[in-house]
């Protein structure tokens, strides 16, 4: 007890102030998960992380005690689960469960859309490498344009980024905002009668060997275009293989619900490792999220204007406010252009094509994943 009493005594008045600072932070990530329900399966257990390794002498990460390593909890499966990118690829399964590509292979120009909006990937790559970034955490950083937290953990583990901890909590916070985010920007780069063009829907079958194909056929494709990609892009795809099979039903089900439910959990409490007091709070943390709004808003103003340049040589116009759904916050991103397209006239039905538009963006999220990878990992 005297022991303890005196290692605590020997911390300094600005080694309280940090720890303090980040139970803030904690409590407030926390607090967003239960009273706002934003990304709670997620920010619950970061938040909870966050106090864990900011406790003075946590044993839940690995320290050197009077010259003794004593490995904690959180730090093993730190290494276990991200360091090897495990975790990410397992959570990609679960995904790619959850997405049905319907609407996408029911109207394939869809996926320009979501090319279209990963603009602010690079967009943002380029202001972090100016802002005086390394270029890997710069690279690191544009990740969170993705708008996947599962990509954005791949690739900041990937270049080893000392950032990891403010970049997920930057890209799960602005995918649970994007009701937030997307609305005014959307509003401000599109007139009345942009967001009053009607896109009618025309229902169409889906052969089930389609179905079962388009997963294969996407990874083989990502494979030739960004080899990087291919973990991703393939985990995801196996995931919605085991959707669409139609044999492998019980399999697809624990991969949506409990497989997704653990590794989101074990991802929350693990990445909180890099939450610990010293590598959170610094000006640098500020400017990612910065950035990070940046990253969200610039993919959202490539999807839109694309739409638009689209409606300069197409007959049939397209809803511009249908490629912001280009991002990958899947369905949010869809369900907020869907509402928006009602409240301009409520006879507007986008929700089919901006489901489409954002699992196109699911794929070309992870696809521009491997691209960065490979242009600054090489």
């Amino acid at each position: 007890m005297e022991l303890l009493f005196g290692d605590l005594m020997a911390l300094g008045p600005m080694d309280w102030v940090k720890m303090i600072a980040m139970w803030i932070i904690g409590g407030l990530l926390i607090y967003l998960a239960i009273k706002k329900d934003m990304e709670p399966s997620l920010l619950l257990p970061m938040g909870f992380g966050a106090i864990l390794v900011n406790l003075p002498m946590s044993g839940a990460i690995t320290q050197v005690i009077n010259g003794v390593t004593e490995e904690g909890a959180l730090s093993v499966l730190f290494d276990a689960g991200i360091a090897n990118e495990l975790f990410p690829l397992l959570l990609f399964i679960g995904i790619g469960a959850m997405i049905d590509f319907g609407p996408l292979l029911t109207n394939p120009k869809m996926m320009l859309f979501g090319a279209a909006a990963q603009f602010g990937i690079f967009f943002t790559l380029s202001m972090a490498a100016l802002l005086g970034f390394d270029l890997k955490d710069a690279a690191s950083i544009a990740i969170i344009g993705a708008a996947d937290g599962p990509t954005s953990i791949f690739v900041a583990n990937y270049f080893q980024s000392n950032y990891i901890g403010a970049i997920i909590v930057a890209a799960y916070s602005y995918m649970a905002l994007v009701p937030i985010v997307q609305p005014p920007v959307i509003r401000l780069i599109t007139t009345k009668k942009d967001r009053l063009i009607r896109m009618p829907y025309e229902q169409k079958s889906v052969t089930k060997t389609t179905r079962i194909l388009f997963p294969i056929v996407v990874t083989a494709i990502a494979g030739l275009v960004a080899p990087r990609s291919v973990a991703l892009v393939g985990f995801l795809m196996f995931g919605n293989l085991l959707r669409e099979c139609g044999v492998l039903n019980s399999l697809s089900e624990t991969a949506q619900k409990v497989l997704a439910n653990l590794i989101t959990l074990f991802l929350g409490l693990t990445v909180a490792v890099r939450m610990q007091a010293d590598m959170f709070l610094n000006p640098e943390t500020l400017m990612i999220l910065a950035l990070g709004l940046v990253a969200f808003i610039m993919d959202t103003v490539g999807g839109v204007l694309f739409a638009k340049l689209m409606n300069l040589f197409f007959k049939k116009k397209v809803n511009p406010m249908v490629g912001a759904a280009g991002i990958s916050a899947f369905p949010m991103s869809s369900r907020v252009v869907h509402k928006m397209g009602l409240k301009e006239d409520p006879q507007n039905f986008l929700l089919m094509h901006a489901a489409g538009a954002n699992v196109a963006g699911q794929i070309a999220s992870v696809i521009a994943g491997g691209l960065i990878i490979k242009l600054i990992g090489g």
